[in-house]
């Protein structure tokens, strides 16, 4: 089993969906410049409210990848 080494960096995703989407949507948008991530952690959860109702949820992630060679 080789040796992993990571680079973890964080960033926050939204979306009017759900937390799920808000993940998927961070996630996404970071694999357009970062190369290998291998996994996330969600370290927060908050929402936006509008009128008595939940409109909008944001996630702060934290993204693991391993450096290229």
């Amino acid at each position: 089993m080789s040796a992993h080494v990571y680079k973890v960096t964080e960033l926050c995703g939204s979306s009017p969906k759900g937390i799920e989407a808000a993940v998927e949507n961070a996630i996404s948008r970071a694999s357009e410049t970062l190369h290998n991530i291998r996994w996330f952690e969600v370290t927060e959860t908050r929402g936006e409210v509008e009128d008595g109702r939940v409109a909008h949820w944001q996630v702060t992630v934290k993204l693991g990848f391993t450096l290229d060679d």
